[in-house]
């Protein structure tokens, strides 16, 4: 019951833009003691159900600027990569320690900076 409510959990917090992996990896980590490359992968696989319906969301809003797509996709793949292999190289105690880094700065972006230039959203509906 548990995995389902942080999987629930999870789900509601990628819906809202924050990023799923801010619960899902450290509830992975500290409730069930996975090693931290595996969570991460965990969430990346998750992700992907997650960015289909996102995408498939915006486009029918016109939120995707397809120019800038290419460009992004690029970039993001290679990162992707990038990050994988030295997210392998890493040991999970150095990994962790990042991770916690990333979020404290996120969340500290969060809470000082996105909320001043928020415009009203369309919403995405599924019809």
């Amino acid at each position: 019951m548990i995995i389902f409510l942080i999987s629930l959990l999870t789900g509601v917090i990628s819906g809202m833009g924050i990023g799923g992996g801010t619960i899902l990896i450290p509830s992975l980590t500290i409730i069930f003691g996975t090693e931290q490359q595996v969570a991460q992968s965990v969430n990346l696989l998750s992700f992907i159900p997650t960015a289909i319906i996102a995408i498939i969301c915006h486009l029918k809003q016109g939120n995707i600027e397809k120019k800038l797509t290419f460009k992004l996709l690029i970039g993001g793949v290679l990162g992707a990569v990038i990050g994988s292999y030295l997210a392998i190289m890493l040991s999970p105690k150095i990994l962790r320690k990042l991770f916690g880094v990333f979020l404290f700065i996120m969340g500290t972006y969060e809470v000082f900076y996105k909320g001043k230039n928020v415009k009203e959203k369309n919403k995405c509906s599924t019809e």
